[in-house]
């Protein structure tokens, strides 16, 4: 067994959540409108009463932004979790199909499938992981026998006081932080440098959102608002919805 000081660990996070900063940055000013509404449901929106252009704009915008969001960040801790494991375990990133990172200690090999929180899946893909693992686990077995495999879920935040699931183990926040090093309390120290020059990236990336909402309120009036500035529903589902969208 290895271990991690918190330099390391400041060292691997502040230049790589740089890149969580880029390419957040990237796909906004990569966006079109008519893609995000083409993805978005306008019968919920209308329902909500939303009938002005820039709030419609701006809602759309936000739901299409945060899961982007989740899914670069989620990538950049699963980045982490295989850097802190790796030097505490020697883990590394698991060839294995569904799998994303594998190690072992305490003569156990652990293959873990990780995910941002707790609630990230539906049954299917719940199904699906667990197919992962009996398929990594057999693969496994035929190279390490007499080595005990056991399956990990392991989620960066939230709680799951039932760990036990079966055919595997769901560790959430502190419990799979500790499970990949070791220190009960890296769940918390990893919290500071991911603030490494947030609010310059933020500011950034504010001027260049409202740049954004700004274009996209302009294009969505001309299109989708009659002259007396109402929101022409109908043909917004066209175009959402429609067999032949215009």
């Amino acid at each position: 067994m290895g271990n991690v000081s918190k330099s390391e660990i400041i060292q691997f996070i502040e230049p790589n959540i740089q890149q969580f900063h880029t390419r957040r940055l990237e796909n906004l000013l990569a966006l079109q409108l008519k893609k995000i509404l083409s993805r978005k449901n306008p019968y919920l929106f209308k329902a909500k009463d939303q009938n002005t252009a820039h709030d419609l704009v701006k809602t759309i915008l936000d739901a299409h932004l945060s899961s982007q969001e989740e899914g670069i960040f989620g990538g950049f801790l699963e980045e982490l979790a295989v850097f802190i494991c790796g030097r505490v375990y020697r883990g590394k990133k698991s060839s294995a199909e569904g799998i994303d990172l594998e190690f072992e200690k305490d003569a156990t090999s652990y293959l873990v499938s990780i995910k941002s929180g707790p609630n990230w899946g539906n049954s299917r893909q719940i199904a699906r992981m667990k197919d992962d693992f009996r398929r990594a686990k057999r693969i496994r077995g035929t190279n390490t026998k007499g080595i005990r495999t056991v399956a990990v879920n392991g989620c960066c935040y939230g709680k799951d006081d039932n760990p036990d699931k079966g055919d595997y183990l769901k560790f959430c926040g502190q419990r799979f932080w500790e499970f990949i090093s070791g220190d009960e309390n890296l769940y918390t120290d990893i919290i500071e440098p991911l603030g490494h020059k947030a609010k310059e990236k933020n500011e950034q990336f504010q001027g260049e959102y409202a740049k954004v909402i700004n274009k996209f309120t302009l294009e969505f009036s001309k299109e989708y608002c009659a002259p007396d500035g109402s929101i022409l529903w109908p043909k917004l589902v066209r175009f959402n919805s429609g067999k032949n969208p215009k």
